[in-house]
């Protein structure tokens, strides 16, 4: 069981405030500020400093905050494991996008495969799983777009990343190229979110940005964007196999623009210095040839 002075450590690397760390785990400032002190003095290093009034990790803090966080990963799976006496409970994160459109067949199959492992499956962007996944609460994620360093990955599939429409969308002239979309309203996802990400970094390679569209709406579900979609509201940049369905039925049109030509993967991501990476890998690669 980790110490409880390292779990004051790691909220404090959440939160990098004393203060905010003492009302999250029920305990004092001064108390806080006792167990970094004797971390401080056992691994006879410096942990956080000030830049001002800002609070930030040392190199040695960084490195500590690391090891620790995999440990506390890898103590749940521990825990479930000696409960358990076989394979703990399945836990990994999926983004929206792949969790609705890509995912259902192989997890079925896997779950033919092993009818007695429980599997929880957690839903967020991709910035929301990857903080889960390092605060341990993951064995491993499903993320669109490249991986972070860090992390070890396994390329699940490759998909399209296309403009799309309503076939009722009018424009002054055919759009030839993304700068042609700019007096659109744009249907975006939130911060945080994969396809956002992707489209923010085309914009910004050819010097544009999202504030160049005429309009926007922010929604943070691909189905609300969907229906928006199909309702004429605008256009929207999304994963083709999230729209299959209506392009081939001619509900939605893809736009063909030769300044944007686009495609990305949905990568599975652990932690790499788990103790439990080979079983995650497994996992994952299990999952990878069921589709």
């Amino acid at each position: 069981m980790l110490d409880f002075r390292v779990k004051t450590f790691l909220t404090v690397c959440e939160t990098m405030n004393f203060t905010r760390a003492a009302d999250r785990l029920h305990v004092t400032q001064p108390a806080v500020s006792q167990h970094i002190r004797y971390l401080e003095k056992e691994y006879q290093v410096k942990l956080f400093s000030y830049q001002g009034k800002k609070l930030t990790l040392t190199a040695a803090g960084e490195k500590l905050r690391q090891a620790m966080r995999q440990m506390q990963s890898d103590e749940r799976l521990l825990k479930a494991e000696i409960k358990h006496a076989d394979l703990p409970p399945v836990r990994f994160g999926v983004t929206m996008t792949i969790g609705e459109y890509a995912l259902a067949r192989p997890l079925s199959r896997f779950l033919k495969d092993h009818p007695q492992t429980n599997v929880e499956v957690v839903y967020g962007n991709t910035q929301f799983l990857t903080k889960k996944l390092d605060e341990g609460d993951l064995d491993f994620a499903l993320i669109e777009g490249d991986p972070a360093r860090g992390y070890a990955s396994l390329r699940y599939q490759s998909e399209d990343f296309i403009a799309v429409c309503s076939p009722d969308l009018s424009f002054a002239k055919e759009p030839d190229q993304i700068a042609d979309l700019f007096d659109q309203r744009l249907l975006v996802r939130e911060p945080g979110s994969g396809t956002r990400k992707i489209l923010e970094d085309s914009l910004g390679a050819q010097g544009q940005e999202l504030s160049d569209f005429k309009q926007y709406i922010q929604v943070g579900n691909m189905q609300m964007i969907t229906q928006l979609l199909l309702a004429n509201c605008g256009v929207s940049f999304l994963y083709q196999t999230a729209v299959s369905d209506l392009l081939k039925a001619g509900k939605l049109r893809k736009l063909s623009l030769r300044d944007f030509q686009i495609r990305h993967d949905f990568t599975f991501i652990w932690e790499k210095n788990s103790l439990y990476a080979n079983r995650h890998q497994q996992i994952c690669a299990g999952l990878k040839a069921s589709r």
